[in-house]
């Protein structure tokens, strides 16, 4: 494997882009060489044509040498254009990452909404999935086990052992430049679309066929038939081929209804893996170092053909399947009982590989989030791997920054909850930062714990449950009023503190959707219950009488606050962290400075 030469990414992604555009230009003037070449050799076939049966100077054998130059011809065409569109895959591919690091990936990527779960304790109110979501910006991967994968580690925590070692094969992965472009020029711009729990439930599953003679009788009467066919041509002898109709007939109606069972259940499990193929065989070619890709790339070492190889020989079998519907197969098919020999194959097939499915999915899917994760460690140097630690709950993140907003203008923060301290009230007006800064304490957690680096100076935490309520919305479909579906987000929080693990909350404008006297009686019981059982996290507010919550937890609480000035009727932030209450307001200067008369 070759190592990016070029630590710095849009000088590494700049100088391979330019290398991959003047290889496509190459491409397409071999195309147009060998285009014109065909016509040349075209016309000199038909000048010798001319010759030989026009002017009879010439035998017509001699045809047989521009025939043979055009062959060859259209071989080399073929691979000059499958080489350009390899090529233009890994100029789109390096056109994307510097989309990525100039901020423009937004509406361009996979961008997972089939993975959003409004029930999920976070996954929503953190942009996870969706447009412009943190799912966009990590995923390059090309099968779906792969974007199953990172999904899975957005939404759920994993030990901490667990993840360092993802942290070592990120490491490594990092530098793969050349591994990433392979996977990404495989097959044409699309993901696959298998269906890997259904395929691999499939594998797993008794075969339907088993019997050795049947299948060597399914191979033997077509054989036969056609035999018969000949004799009946030859010497008339029509017997032998109507037994042999009579004995297709026979084999039809006999398998009718398991081979049915067997189409219908392989059918849509196991339809267009040819990309699946691909990207087995690129990485069987692998060979790693760290523990975790180690312990991956053995999954797929198997004795006989490699996964890669079985897999290919699957999708052959699916698509003989599928020229079923072709018009002289629905003729000829039943008399060669082509469905029937396939259904033979393909539980021949499900008995020998099928068992494994599984773990070369499930390796195949992790390999390719980590790729995910290792580019986007590349693409963002700065970022560190967080320090997990045991022992009493804590969350340190120093300079944070969220990971979906323009680096150039972003503005770094640090919070820190540990010890006796585990509650923040954030106060300021609205638009001066509060919500940027649960999200971005939030998604930075999300990526701790998933693996991956994560936009911070340094970041140390323990392992934690994450419950999040900023974006709670009302529900004409269900009835349900913004404040109640708010509640209920915070009845499901509250209830993550009976887990295993300590809470991370982060709760936007808590209650704000009802009378500022329950508000504060609400609010102080909702977060005195989460610190009691061991949760902390970031209350914000722009009730200023909410910042009092902290008088009743001290010292468990503590108050901060974003500062906004209001200068020539226009409203500006510093968007800086800063100790205490917010000590003013520009609201009626903000809306006297649109007209409103207050």
């Amino acid at each position: 494997m070759v190592q990016a030469m070029n630590s710095d990414p849009r000088s590494a992604y700049t100088e391979r882009l330019e290398a991959r555009r003047l290889a496509v230009a190459q491409h397409d003037q071999r195309h147009r060489t060998i285009g014109n070449l065909r016509l040349l050799v075209f016309a000199s076939a038909a000048v010798l044509a001319w010759l030989a049966w026009g002017r009879d100077v010439l035998s017509a054998f001699w045809l047989g040498l521009p025939a043979a130059v055009f062959v060859c011809l259209i071989v080399a065409h073929e691979r000059v254009l499958r080489a350009r569109r390899a090529g233009q895959r890994a100029v789109a591919h390096y056109e994307r990452a510097l989309a990525r690091l100039d901020g423009q990936w937004a509406g361009h990527g996979e961008t997972g909404e089939r993975f959003l779960d409004g029930a999920h304790p976070y996954a929503a109110d953190l942009d996870l999935f969706g447009q412009a979501s943190l799912f966009e910006l990590l995923s390059t991967a090309r099968t779906r086990m792969g974007e199953e994968t990172l999904a899975r580690w957005l939404l759920e925590t994993a030990e901490p052992a667990v993840l360092r070692s993802r942290h070592e094969a990120v490491a490594e992965l990092r530098p793969m430049l050349d591994l990433r472009e392979d996977l990404a020029v495989l097959g044409e711009d699309v993901r696959t679309g298998e269906h890997p729990a259904a395929l691999a439930a499939w594998g797993e599953e008794a075969p339907l066929l088993e019997s050795r003679r049947a299948r060597a009788i399914a191979f033997a009467i077509p054989c036969l038939a056609a035999v018969s066919a000949v004799l009946w041509g030859a010497k008339g002898w029509r017997d032998p081929f109507f037994a042999m109709l009579a004995a297709v007939a026979i084999f039809i109606a006999r398998f009718r209804r398991v081979v049915a069972r067997v189409v219908e259940a392989v059918e849509q499990p196991a339809h267009d893996l040819a990309l699946l193929a691909k990207v087995l065989a690129r990485l069987e070619r692998e060979r790693f170092t760290s523990a975790r890709l180690v312990d991956l790339r053995t999954a797929l070492d198997v004795a006989g053909q490699p996964p890669s190889a079985r897999i290919a020989k699957l999708n052959r079998l699916i698509e003989m399947l599928d020229s079923r519907d072709n018009p002289f197969m629905k003729a000829v098919g039943p008399l060669m009982l082509w469905t029937e020999q396939l259904a033979f194959a393909i539980e021949a097939w499900r008995r020998v590989s099928g068992p494994a499915l599984r773990r070369w999915l499930a390796a195949v899917g992790e390999i390719e989030a980590l790729c995910c994760l290792a580019a986007y460690a590349f693409e963002h140097p700065a970022d560190v791997f967080p320090e997990f630690v045991s022992g009493v709950a804590c969350f340190e993140g120093d300079e944070m920054a969220h990971p979906l907003l323009d680096p150039s203008r972003v503005v770094r923060n640090s919070v820190r909850l540990d010890g006796d301290l585990r509650v923040l009230i954030v106060s300021g007006s609205n638009m001066s930062g509060k919500s940027t800064l649960l999200r971005t304490v939030g998604i930075n957690a999300v990526l701790a714990q998933a693996g991956a680096p994560v936009c911070a100076r340094r970041l140390r935490l323990s392992r934690l449950a994450l419950g999040a309520s900023i974006r709670t919305l009302d529900s004409l479909q269900d009835g349900t009023s913004r404040f109640y579906a708010e509640i209920k987000r915070l009845h499901q929080i509250m209830e993550l503190t009976a887990g295993p693990l300590p809470v991370l909350f982060l709760l936007d404008e808590l209650l704000h959707g009802t009378n500022s006297h329950d508000r504060r009686i609400g609010a102080e019981a909702i977060v005195r219950g989460l610190v009691e059982r061991g949760a902390m996290g970031l209350v914000t507010t722009h009730d200023l009488a909410l910042a009092q919550v902290v008088e009743a937890l001290a010292p468990r609480g503590a108050n901060v606050h974003f500062e906004d000035q209001f200068e020539n009727g226009r409203m500006t932030f510093d968007y800086r962290l800063h100790a205490g209450v917010v000590e003013k307001s520009n609201a009626l200067e903000l809306m006297r400075s649109v007209g409103l008369e207050v």
